[in-house]
């Protein structure tokens, strides 16, 4: 009996060896979680049980548990390596082969899609052909890698404030060339269907009380006959208080606009230009369009009152063709691309899983874990949801493994095993000694 149960200690001693010993080859290995090993004593049963003193027959491995404390955060400055700060593991797809994992080493392949080191697919919720994040369909995250397409303008809106106190101006006629001849003026980019921009600058003219012109030219040319300079004008009257009086505005005739009903002054006949390369310049058609709709201009947010003129704010929805120069993860999974034309486009949501029993889940190497009978169903969710962790971007979780303690345990366990072989030789001298008797 007594060789059997040395021989269960050394078995013990030896799990317990392997156990320490990959906990501090994987000391290392970012998302790893240690592993303990649990051991339970083992008595000899019997049809009456095991009496009212029973020896005991050894030790038994009763189970190899792993912990799933929280390991360090460690900044590596890749916006790609995703560390959790919290509970959940992400989600990652070998053609189909879901598993689970700690490690946030995260990249894209050649078909941009999101994948880890060994080249499994990370999920989270997609985005539709409008860029609109599909919430609850998970999938295989994708960055879109190729040029973004341009935009013509369809929108630009713009908040001034044009100076009261300003004189009819005496210089006339209006030209650009001369500043006496106008009061204020500002310029914004707007875009054609091919990207190209073009310059759409306003002049200001005070024609009377709460009364002014505003002088619109393209690219230094009229919007509708690039082959002339003269500009398209819109009057603008303002009431007594200030504010643009919108009402006048649906009224008024601009030449080379209409406005509608709601006061959007809409410029429906603009011909992106551009000069050729004769001297001087001869200015024609460039290929392009404006957008099918046109160009709604939005002033309604104008204002006249005794102080310099200011341009508030200015917006307008065209952009030009760009190329990927980025990308940024937020704290809930949200990725974001960054282009070259300014313009940011969401790629997709990063996803967590959860479980009731994470104690229960399978090691399968590579740092991962997959379901089982014992973990239950796993709980899907957007980082910060729920029990959730946060995501943190440009970081690694490193393995929880303290090297102290295991260079501890590999003393106990060393001790444990020259223990148990010194009870075998102990058995053995006793035997021998029997056997020696004549």
């Amino acid at each position: 009996m007594s060789f059997n149960i040395g021989l269960s200690g050394l078995r013990a001693a030896t799990s317990d060896l392997n156990v320490t010993g990959n906990n501090i080859a994987n000391a290392g290995t970012a998302g790893f979680k240690q592993s303990r090993a649990e051991f339970a004593d083992v008595y000899a049963a019997s049809v009456l049980g095991t009496g009212s003193n029973p020896q005991g027959s050894g030790v038994l491995l009763a189970n190899v548990s792993q912990l799933f404390n929280q390991g360090n955060i460690n900044y590596t400055q890749n916006a790609l390596d995703l560390a959790i700060n919290g509970n959940g593991f992400f989600v990652t797809s070998n053609n189909g082969d879901v598993s689970y994992t700690r490690a946030g080493y995260f990249g894209t392949d050649r078909d941009g899609f999101m994948v880890n080191n060994f080249g499994y697919r990370l999920q989270g919720y997609t985005v539709d052909d409008a860029g609109n994040l599909q919430n609850g369909i998970v999938g295989d995250l994708r960055v879109e890698t190729a040029s973004q397409a341009p935009r013509a303008t369809e929108n630009l809106e713009q908040v001034f404030n044009l100076n009261s106190t300003n004189t009819v101006p005496t210089t006339v006629p209006f030209n650009p060339a001369d500043p006496t001849t106008y009061n204020s003026s500002t310029s914004t980019n707007i875009y054609d269907t091919q990207g190209n921009a073009h310059v759409f600058t306003q002049y200001f003219i005070k024609t009377g009380p709460n009364s002014w012109d505003m002088n619109v030219l393209i690219d230094g040319r009229n919007p509708d006959d690039p082959t002339l300079t003269t500009p398209s004008t819109v009057p603008l009257t303002f009431t007594t208080s200030g504010q643009l009086d919108v009402p006048a505005l649906i009224a008024s005739a601009p030449t080379g606009f209409t406005v509608d009903a709601n006061g959007l002054i809409q410029l429906t006949t603009w011909v992106p230009a551009a000069p050729d390369t004769s001297v001087p310049p001869v200015w024609g058609p460039n290929g392009a369009d404006a957008s099918a709709t046109g160009v709604a201009i939005d002033l309604r947010g104008a204002t006249q009152f005794s102080s310099s003129f200011a341009v508030n704010s200015v917006s307008q929805d065209g952009y030009t063709t760009g190329q990927l120069s980025g990308l940024e993860i937020d704290d809930t999974g949200v990725v974001f691309a960054r282009y070259t034309n300014g313009q940011s486009r969401v790629q997709g949501q990063v996803v967590l899983a959860n479980f009731a029993n994470v104690q229960g889940l399978t090691p399968v190497g590579k740092t991962a874990w997959v379901q089982s009978f014992a973990s239950g169903e796993p709980v899907v969710g957007t980082p910060r949801t729920g029990t959730l962790g946060a995501l943190q971007s440009g970081a690694l979780e490193d393995s929880n493994v303290e090297l102290s303690d295991q260079l501890v345990n590999l003393i106990v366990a060393q001790r444990n095993y020259q223990a148990n072989a010194k009870t075998i030789e102990t058995n053995s001298a006793v035997t021998q000694t029997i056997l020696n008797i004549r």
